[in-house]
């Protein structure tokens, strides 16, 4: 049995999703899949209920974004969760590479595969392999402290120790919170070149001003939670810069002071060590 589950979190993409899980069925490790219905409309469960029989299917109401990857994690029975979106596939023997790794480096709650996008490297990936920040494991790959949610194999019980995606993020830089979490936990993010991912962009459009509204209001709100009041200054005032021109910006800054009452409740700074780290980064394209 595989020590690692695959769980995708999925909504009205029913053809892509099938055609990922043909891939993923075929995985020479036979990984355990677990897919997280979004509330789709478009019959995706049916869909998967009927093709994938072998796949533990868990249905919600309605639709929780990226926290339905930790409902699929909580679910999952092995010590390793993959996790992919319902566009990507994991390359055949990066899964059992990946519990090799995090068996043998304990130190480590996330690896991030290279992820190729129809033949190219992703910008992102490219942007990780340049880390600078220092490494504590002897874990092969760049120590960093972002990753990308869809992206990565994570040590389950510190992923769900840190609380996973939080639904009120919905999607879009949804694991920035989880990052940082880990990190002021003391564990190690590392971008494992070796580790293979495939991603086929959905032909399925989103609505790519939403997307983008909601990964600006995440990242202010993960300042406002974790940051040095410093840096909560700082980002604050760059996307109240940024909404005097784009109403995006404008909404994003909106819906993030929405937020305030529970983030004023919640709010609780990262050490100086973990916020020296934090000024490193050059921000991940999302």
């Amino acid at each position: 049995m595989s020590a690692c589950t695959v769980v995708i979190a999925t909504y009205n993409r029913r053809r892509v999703l099938a055609g990922t899980l043909r891939k993923l069925t075929a995985l020479p490790e036979a990984p355990s899949i677990v897919v997280v219905d979004n509330g789709s409309r478009d019959g995706t469960a049916r869909t998967v209920a009927r093709e994938f029989p072998e796949v533990l299917l868990l249905r919600l109401p309605r639709n929780v974004g990226a926290a339905g990857r930790t409902v699929g994690a909580r679910a999952a029975k092995t010590r390793y969760v993959a996790f992919c979106d319902d566009d990507c596939w994991w390359e055949p023997g990066a899964i059992a590479h990946a519990s090799a790794l995090l068996d043998a480096h304990p130190g480590v709650a996330v690896l991030n595969a290279r992820v190729v996008v129809n033949g190219a490297v992703d910008e992102a990936c490219a942007l990780m392999e340049r880390s600078t920040l220092p490494k504590r494991t002897a874990c092969p790959g760049r120590a960093i402290g972002q990753f990308m949610a869809g992206a990565s194999i994570v040590r389950r019980d510190a992923f769900l120790e840190a609380g996973g995606y939080d639904e009120r993020y919905l999607i879009g830089a949804e694991e920035s919170l989880l990052a940082v979490d880990l990190l002021e936990r003391g564990w190690e993010l590392i971008y494992a070149d070796e580790l293979v991912l495939h991603h086929a962009p959905s032909p399925v459009a989103r609505a790519t001003d939403v997307r983008r509204r909601l990964v600006m209001r995440n990242r202010l709100w993960t300042m406002w939670l974790r940051r040095s009041p410093r840096a909560v200054r700082r980002a604050t005032f760059a996307l109240a810069c940024d909404a005097l021109h784009d109403p995006v910006a404008r909404a994003a800054l909106a819906g993030a002071l929405r937020g305030l009452p529970w983030i004023v409740r919640e709010r609780r700074a990262v050490r100086p060590q973990v916020e020296r780290m934090m000024e490193r980064l050059i921000e991940l394209p999302a």
